[in-house]
């Protein structure tokens, strides 16, 4: 079956290899002090603009239909923000004997600490025909809550860089994140009906933005000569990364498909993609933030790097399987 255009993100993932190439090829031009000043750029200008991008997107009028469905969002966020964390930290206790590199351990552990993402789960749960304005409510929500819950779990399942105090984190968290999002949605109000009309890429513009957080990030490491990565290790993550992403879908759809749970079809589907979803938008900024300062931050954001492009193509190869399942249990 075809699926919406906005599923194809194959420029995405190869933006993602070009600019980590680019960074291997030159890394001195886009360090810490380069030519191309990241501290300024990125850390504020760059992160602002994504988030600012994100509230002139966010239709807050389209949440409230959803708004009163309270067991199915108490469901979603508990397993995202909870227990999906949890769950991580218990699994990577027994891979810290293995010879796994550490910082990609650690990586997978930010994994289960963000929140779920504003468009994958969405326009997975629309191809499907599922709960859509659940799926909408409990992305946005979640993004919302991320933006203080994130960075609270970050430190207490990893600690921050001692360089940066946790004041200072969230100060930071507050003016490049918050404060954006909050602007974004007032000027939404006033130019609501040219962006109907208009329809701007927003997508792609977070998209372009992230890929230039994300080829920084990779120069800081290409220029640390202390840092390398066995391939034996990424492929090993890349394999335990399917795995999570297919037992967890297993898990939240035998939970929610219980015969006491509640939850129709429709709902189920949401629940699927919006509790095992991530967000990269959200992600590679915050960890740029709480990570401030670490030499292994590009490793540590490997597994995040991984996790997005699986998602969505793991989920694009369920849609068949997922809207037969929940057509025939309609009928």
């Amino acid at each position: 079956m075809a699926l919406p255009e906005r599923l194809r993100k194959e420029w995405f993932i190869l933006g993602i290899a070009l600019v980590i190439a680019a960074a291997r090829l030159e890394p001195a031009l886009g360090v810490k002090g380069g030519p191309l000043k990241p501290e300024i750029t990125i850390t504020y200008i760059a992160v602002s603009a994504i988030f600012f991008n994100s509230g002139l997107s966010l239709k807050t009028e389209e949440l409230t239909s959803a708004l009163m469905h309270v067991k199915l969002h108490l469901f979603v966020q508990i397993f995202t923000l909870v227990f999906f964390p949890t769950a991580i930290w218990l699994f990577l206790q027994l891979l810290s004997i293995t010879p796994i590199n550490e910082w990609l351990l650690k990586g997978l552990q930010t994994v289960g600490c963000m929140p779920p993402p504003v468009s994958s789960a969405v326009i997975l749960t629309k191809a499907v025909g599922g709960n859509e304005a659940a799926a909408i409510f409990n992305s946005a929500f979640g993004s919302f809550l991320g933006i203080v819950i994130t960075p609270l779990l970050l430190l207490l399942f990893l600690g921050s860089s001692s360089s940066v105090p946790f004041t200072s984190i969230f100060s930071q968290l507050f003016m490049t994140v918050v404060v954006p999002l909050i602007i974004g949605q007032i000027v939404r109000r006033y130019i609501k009906d040219w962006l109907e009309r208009k329809k701007p890429p927003f997508g792609a513009i977070s998209s372009c933005v992230l890929l230039m957080i994300i080829y920084t990030t990779f120069c800081d490491t290409f220029a640390n000569p202390n840092i390398d990565l066995d391939k034996f290790s990424l492929i090993i993550i890349v394999f335990i990364i399917f795995s999570i992403q297919m037992n967890f879908m297993f898990l939240t759809f035998l939970f929610s498909t219980r015969s006491n749970s509640g939850f129709t079809p429709a709902d189920t589907v949401a629940i699927i993609f919006c509790s095992t979803h991530k967000s990269l938008t959200l992600g590679i900024p915050m960890l740029k933030i709480v990570f401030a300062g670490y030499e292994h931050l590009s490793l540590i954001s490997v597994p995040l790097l991984i996790y997005h492009p699986a998602q969505i193509l793991l989920g694009s190869l369920l849609v068949p399987t997922i809207k037969s399942w929940m057509v025939s249990r309609q009928k």
